[in-house]
């Protein structure tokens, strides 16, 4: 609706004696404004830069004194090992015993990073295997700041900071870690490369327990299960971490703590479903038989659980699967399944982990859920998982034969061949004609050549039952499936 200003003002404009004035003197006017402006942008330009007035205008102007990120000379080329700082946070006291789970996966002279202790260690020789240690800064004039219940949750949330200042060069990636954090370094470089190391970057997973997350953050990556956080993200987090501390006095712990300051800088959880912070009790097999489809990142907690493998201790356990992580980890813990119809039997194999066998035939959706052989961390939520579970069932046709991965070797024409022995008799009646208790072990041929995830969107590997030499023995193939074929 126009006002009676807007009408009049039309009206003058449109006087003959007005169009005359602005035909007589318009270039002058034109001139004289053209000058006028030239001479407010010089005074502006000159004004916003003098100190005394820089802050009240500098909103309006490029800030070329704003520090700009390092330049990566080698961004153009993928992300390796050597791209990534790892910072640990341990303690004297745990070393001595959870050690030796980042001595299965750290590789000396090929990765970089500290474990960062509250003290040094002089009760023992710190080993040549193990990550260089350095000592945390005195976090005392936090004193009044920290009413955490976990027990050196500052110190532990400037682990990042402190290995930011530790100077590594040409760092793209900072992946931080408890000290029983077990890495599969080869999948987290896969992972990672995917992402533009250049932008912010928060990346990690949450607890497997409702109760955990609802406790904590849904948002937050569990320090436990290990997250890596882009270079210009940490260099952003630096500037401001102290401060923030101060201002999150009362949460649990550090991951909590570091979440909340990333919420502070805009940035959010970008979730990996391969870390595993294992906020669980008792036997584990369950999950491990049913991993999802993404590469293994990390394991937490395996001081917590059984051991992973029958007859083997925790670290035992630990370092058996990093046999087969050493010679595959694309394919390790990956889930194939496949069919026997003759004798209507279905195999699900979780690459050199087990091998279940059910005397029925079950879809592959159904397999791809977890038996629940495992406790949640605290048992006061309903439902307790984070994921859909079937339950442990001890009739003939729901329970499987289960076979643990005992030994791996290298065949021709472009195979690995792993095998998986029967531990324990499932002593249970046969479920139709086609009884497995005969089966001790099965092969496994899979490709020699690395599993390729890309950037998502693939799909699952393809099994199929060969013809067994021996009757004992029941032999499977993993293979790329083909076109137009169907898990069925």
């Amino acid at each position: 609706m126009s006002t009676g200003f807007a009408t009049a003002g039309a009206n003058h404009l449109n006087h003959p004696e007005m169009e005359g004035f602005i035909e007589r003197h318009g270039v002058r006017i034109s001139k004289a404004l053209g000058v006028t402006g030239i001479a407010l942008y010089v005074s502006f330009v000159l004004i916003s830069n003098h100190p005394c007035c820089r802050s009240s205008w500098s909103f309006l102007m490029p800030d070329r004194h704003r520090p700009s990120p390092s330049p990566d000379h080698g961004s153009s080329t993928p992300t390796n090992i050597h791209h990534i700082a790892f910072g640990i946070a341990g303690s004297v006291n745990t070393w001595s015993y959870r050690g030796a789970y980042v001595d299965l996966w750290w590789r000396p002279n090929q990765t970089r990073g500290f474990v960062w202790l509250d003290r040094a260690p002089i009760e023992y020789p710190w080993p040549a295997t193990s990550p260089p240690f350095r000592v945390s800064e005195g976090t005392g004039r936090f004193r009044g700041y920290d009413r955490h219940k976990m027990p050196f949750a500052v110190r532990m949330t400037r682990v990042v900071l402190e290995s930011y200042r530790a100077g590594m060069d040409g760092v793209r990636w900072f992946v931080m870690a408890d000290d029983d954090t077990v890495l599969f370094l080869d999948n987290l470089v896969e992972v990672l490369r995917k992402y533009d190391h250049t932008a912010y970057f928060y990346v990690g997973g949450r607890s497997e327990c409702v109760s955990q997350n609802a406790q904590h953050s849904f948002g937050m990556a569990f320090g436990g299960a290990g997250y890596a956080m882009s270079s210009p993200l940490v260099r952003e987090l630096a500037r401001i971490l102290d401060g923030c501390l101060t201002r999150y006095p009362d949460l649990y712990g550090s991951d909590h703590v570091l979440q909340s300051c990333l919420a502070e800088l805009g940035v959010s959880l970008t979730t990996e479903p391969g870390f595993h912070q294992i906020d669980l009790r008792g036997d584990i097999s369950g999950l491990l038989s049913a991993h999802p489809h993404a590469p293994l990142l990390s394991l937490h907690h395996l001081d917590y659980v059984e051991p992973i493998f029958p007859s083997m201790t925790r670290q035992e356990s630990v370092r058996h699967l990093m046999v087969a992580a050493a010679v595959d980890s694309s394919r390790l813990l990956q889930q194939a399944v496949c069919y026997d119809r003759r004798a209507n039997w279905s195999l699900s194999a979780s690459w050199g982990y087990s091998v279940q066998l059910y005397e029925k035939i079950y879809p592959p959706h159904l397999l791809h859920i977890p038996i629940q052989t495992f406790l949640p961390w605290k048992n006061t939520a309903r439902p307790p998982f984070l994921f859909n579970v079937r339950p442990a069932s001890r009739h003939p046709c729901e329970a499987p034969h289960v076979f643990f991965f005992h030994s791996l070797a290298a065949v021709g024409r472009g195979y690995i061949v792993t095998d998986y022995l029967r531990r324990t008799p499932r002593d249970l009646p046969a479920c139709g004609n086609h009884s497995a208790d005969g089966v001790s072990a099965v092969r496994i041929f899979s490709p020699a050549s690395r599993f390729k995830w890309g950037r998502g969107g693939s799909r699952r590997e393809c099994c199929e039952v060969l013809p067994s030499s021996a009757n004992h023995v029941t032999e499977i193939r993993i293979r790329t499936c083909r076109e137009n074929e169907t898990m069925e």
